[in-house]
């Protein structure tokens, strides 16, 4: 392999120099146990209580709001079991999107069966939600809202602050899973009527393993582990210091860089957009054009498998997917694809690109002429292509 282009950086970036460099005294230096009473544990405290308030301080939200879980998969599993079961003598209504990620889709199948009722919204062909059928389908038993801030495969974002402000003029919990927009898009809690938000480590230049759940004062939830009075007794177990320590480093990186970063990605973004669109027949975009994050780029080309496709970029040192991480070597097609209205037979030939500040425009151009290439050869081989430009010559 002669070069390595990483373009899945939805699935997980790469951890960042300075993220490394500040964790590493918390392995062998640091090692303290937060919990103990000596001054060599305590500094490991404090420390900790420095990273909450630089993670609350990028939300608009205070310190002890900021609750640290293993990732983002357990702040969705959270946020919605623990709400349901301290709201359920108000009612068991909860509503979400059918194109969230599966931590929360599963995790709603899970209260189904525990005498919950959840409905899926439908979205538009961009993947944005209809705030009429959100009105629409708000009950006096509604208890919870939850809507992902911006989808990991497609890349649309939501219109997170009226939906909020929905939830909110109704009596209901607001919660958004911004595990890709964290980091990416500017986020204030109250502007936007969040009442609980769940983001990931491992999706911003932090370590894998480590997550938040931002829980505004006065929401009422339950414990999520128990067995030991750390997280202020709602998630028991002893903290993941290096990981702690790594997660508000690379939010600070974060915030510190989004501006120049964002725009540099945009760009880039665009620029493969109107390449791919321009040079190769039968792709379209998936997601909405304007109102996406800075790094996403999902298109669909029809004649192809997805499958084929990544293992022949991978051929080329070229790292992509065809949708979600968690749902790789599914022979199913993207359950968000399907939402925005794609047939399977289009779904199927689905790529997903997600770039980073390390992308060049020289990577990009490499990308798409090899990408012109491969489905060029994929549909040489393909007799529904054979068959189309028959009827169409």
């Amino acid at each position: 392999m002669e070069r390595l282009i990483y373009l899945d950086n939805a699935a997980t970036t790469k951890t960042a120099p300075e993220v490394v460099e500040a964790m590493l005294p918390y392995f062998t230096e640091k090692y303290g146990n937060p919990s103990s009473v000596y001054s060599f544990a305590a500094g490991n405290k404090e420390d900790i209580a420095k990273q909450r308030d630089i993670i609350a301080e990028a939300l608009g939200a205070n310190g002890n709001e900021i609750y640290f879980t293993a990732g983002g998969s357990e702040s969705d599993n959270w946020a919605l079991k623990a709400a349901a079961e301290a709201y359920q003598n108000k009612g068991n209504h909860i509503i979400t999107t059918k194109i969230e990620h599966h931590a929360i889709l599963h995790t709603g199948e899970y209260l189904e069966k525990k005498g919950f009722e959840v409905t899926y919204l439908d979205v538009d062909e961009n993947g944005v939600v209809k705030l009429e059928d959100l009105k629409a389908a708000i009950r006096p038993t509604t208890i919870l809202i939850s809507v992902m801030f911006a989808n990991n495969e497609i890349g649309t974002i939501q219109p997170i602050k009226e939906i909020g402000e929905i939830a909110h003029e109704n009596g209901i919990l607001f919660h958004t899973d911004a595990v890709q927009a964290f980091g990416q898009v500017p986020i204030h809690v109250d502007e936007c009527h969040i009442d609980m938000l769940s983001a990931s480590g491992h999706k911003l230049n932090g370590p894998k393993g480590i997550g938040f759940l931002y829980i505004r004062k006065g929401v009422k939830i339950r414990s999520f582990i128990h067995g030991g009075a750390q997280e202020r007794k709602r998630r028991a177990g002893t903290e993941n210091v290096p990981g702690i320590i790594g997660l508000g480093t690379a939010v600070a990186r974060a915030v510190r860089t989004m501006e120049e970063r964002t725009s540099q990605e945009s760009a880039l973004r665009d620029y493969l957009i109107e390449r791919a669109l321009n040079g190769i027949p039968y792709c379209r975009l998936n997601g909405h054009r304007l109102k996406r994050l800075p790094n996403n780029a999902n298109f669909s080309f029809q004649f192809i498998e997805g499958e084929s496709l990544l293992i022949m970029l991978d051929m080329k040192g070229i790292c992509a997917s065809s949708g979600s991480a968690c749902t790789s070597g599914s022979l199913d097609p993207s359950h968000v694809l399907l939402a925005i209205g794609l047939p399977h037979e289009i779904a199927h030939g689905s790529l997903r690109l997600t770039l980073s500040e390390e992308t060049t425009k020289e990577d990009i151009d490499y990308v798409v002429d090899s990408l012109k290439e491969i489905v060029s050869k994929l549909r040489d081989m393909s007799p529904l292509y054979e068959d189309f430009i028959k009827k169409n010559s």
